[in-house]
């Protein structure tokens, strides 16, 4: 198919596809000539991957790591958590203390020192913006955090496929890109759901 019929397919306008081009984001297509070429669906599959990663908040540099790994996937699934985690975590703020973070994991019996630095300082920057916030989170309401989602982890972890390093990638690296906010959208759901078991169904 040519660049048009591309674009038609996926949704992407033809800008969009050439930009991602031009970042090499998307791979070249087969040239039959000095200015046309013709793409196949590896490309439709790839540029619904990219605009799934873009619609996810993932920037153009990031989405670049992403793809990397799916291109050469590392065989050790450790590796590829933290290639996933690097590609979407903010850059670590040398200022931020990062003490109530690690004494945080630690209470979960791990050692912080096996974390991505990035991950210790996510942990820190929200922690940091609760306080400033004014607000603390019920240390019964910590443990279920940590009790839910160590269980959330394990099932996730569970299901990694094995068979291969790419389908291993590919579940890794979009399983955090892409999920994270269905997380978000579920807790919220939950929230609406069982305050209204506890304190009758709002009336708006």
């Amino acid at each position: 198919m040519r660049i048009s019929e591309l674009s038609a397919e996926t949704g992407v306008p033809v800008a969009t596809i050439k930009y991602y081009l031009r970042e090499r984001l998307l791979p070249e297509g087969e040239r039959t000539s000095a200015t046309q070429a013709v793409y196949g669906a590896a490309h439709v599959e790839r540029l619904r991957l990219i605009r799934a990663l873009v619609d996810a908040g993932v920037g153009v540099a990031a989405a670049r790591q992403v793809l990397g790994a799916l291109d050469d996937p590392p065989e050790n699934p450790s590796h590829l958590l933290g290639m996933a985690h690097a590609a979407v975590s903010p850059s670590i703020d040398g200022d931020l203390d990062l003490t109530a973070a690690q004494a945080l994991i630690r209470r979960w019996g791990w050692d912080p020192d096996v974390c991505g630095p990035q991950q210790i300082a996510g942990v820190a920057r929200a922690l940091d913006g609760i306080e400033r916030g004014g607000f603390a989170v019920p240390e019964t309401t910590m443990t279920a955090y940590l009790a839910g989602i160590r269980q959330m982890v394990e099932a996730e972890i569970d299901a990694i496929p094995t068979a291969s390093a790419g389908d291993a990638v590919r579940y890794v690296v979009l399983g955090t890109v892409l999920v994270e906010p269905l997380l978000l959208a579920l807790r919220r759901v939950a929230e609406e759901l069982v305050s209204g078991e506890r304190f009758g169904a709002s009336d708006t």
